[in-house]
């Protein structure tokens, strides 16, 4: 009897958080009318950028995506998938959607993170963070590359918040002996429903004077 490898839910959620990543990749890539170069590019800064810096801060070796070539090869498909769409992207995707595969892909990108920094066994304000680091730098990175001042430093919006929030309610789920995979499901699912609910109301921070 064939045996099927045990593929674990870090894995899954970090797979749909890589395709939500590199989609956000390929519309900024549209709006700076960049070639199919430029669009794997972002797109790979994109979806893996955040998940780099973690690994690299924790000193973890090989990088997620160099250990799971797989990532990638997904990467380049969708890039290729979506390559002749580029022109009619801006007609199909609405911001509305834009604002919700980003929203997903934060709730996903941080749990991932803060449960690989556990796994590390990194204490428990240093995995939040790494959750963090994890959920927002693939958008910092990507805007940067595309000469932006990175959104989520100039929107005023809790961005980072509702990710250091989801993070904490994961750990605090995971003390209180909550089963592991609903623990990543829920506290993923809020911090989606946070970034919403702060883009719907129009939420801000306030700026220093």
């Amino acid at each position: 009897m064939k045996i099927v490898p045990h593929v674990s839910l870090v894995t899954v959620i970090e797979v749909v958080a890589i395709m939500v990543g590199a989609f956000s990749g390929f519309v900024e890539a549209r709006r700076k009318r960049m070639d199919i170069v430029g669009v794997i590019i972002v797109a790979f800064i994109a979806a893996f950028g955040g998940g780099t810096l973690r690994d690299i801060l924790l000193d973890k070796r090989p990088l997620f995506w160099v250990e799971h070539q797989e990532y990638t090869i997904l990467l380049f498909v969708l890039a290729l998938t979506v390559a002749p769409f580029m022109k009619h992207l801006r007609h199909i995707v609405s911001e509305r959607l834009i604002v919700v595969a980003d929203a997903v892909g934060l709730g996903l990108f941080a749990v991932a993170g803060v449960s690989q920094a556990q796994a590390a066994g990194m204490p428990v304000f240093i995995a939040a963070m790494m959750g963090v680091i994890t959920g927002i730098f693939g958008g910092v990175l990507r805007d940067i590359v595309c000469n932006e001042v990175p959104m989520v430093f100039r929107d005023g919006k809790p961005y980072a918040i509702c990710a250091f929030a989801g993070c904490w309610m994961y750990i605090v789920l995971q003390h209180v002996d909550i089963p592991n995979d609903f623990a990543l499901w829920l506290s993923a699912a809020t911090i989606s429903m946070l970034r919403l609910l702060t883009w719907k109301f129009d939420m801000r921070i306030g700026r220093p004077s």
